[in-house]
């Protein structure tokens, strides 16, 4: 009786998780400006699979853990897609190019990855960085390319 719940939410929360991470997944198919997002899609899933498992716990008849489930995830997928618009109206646009900035390595880094803190106007948080080269923590570093939220550097 749970099983269908728990399926749909473990795989919203998996298509969540992969949307907040790698990004969404489904703008590389272009449907309807945005239409259809991973993220509120995800959240749909998530939402359809705990209204479920409440209801039935409730003591409801299972064709109501479906409706409310549906009903609850529907609402959801549209908050979620009404949230997500909003806030990419709101950006500020093209995020600012790494390259030529400096800093120092929060971590060692290798080909496969490390941290580094950049020097430069608006960069407060650690980034994601990676180098052909080992670079050991606490160097200072350049960064010579930039690819989403992660740097290449090469220590200065």
């Amino acid at each position: 009786m749970l099983l269908p719940f728990l399926i749909v939410g473990g795989v919203g929360l998996a298509v969540l998780l992969i949307s907040l991470i790698v990004g969404d997944i489904f703008d590389h198919f272009e449907i309807g400006e945005g239409a259809i997002s991973g993220t509120a899609l995800g959240i749909a899933a998530v939402v359809f699979g705990a209204a479920g498992v409440f209801t039935s716990q409730s003591g409801l008849d299972t064709i109501w853990a479906y409706v409310l489930g549906a009903v609850f995830a529907i609402a959801a997928y549209v908050l979620a897609l009404v949230v997500v618009k909003r806030l990419t109206k709101t950006s500020d646009g093209a995020p600012l190019s790494a390259i030529g900035l400096t800093g120092v390595s929060t971590s060692p880094i290798s080909a496969s990855g490390g941290e580094v803190s950049l020097d430069g106007p608006g960069e407060i948080e650690r980034r994601l960085a990676y180098s052909d080269e080992p670079i050991a923590e606490g160097l200072r570093i350049r960064v010579i390319a930039h690819s989403g939220t992660r740097v290449k550097v090469i220590p200065e």
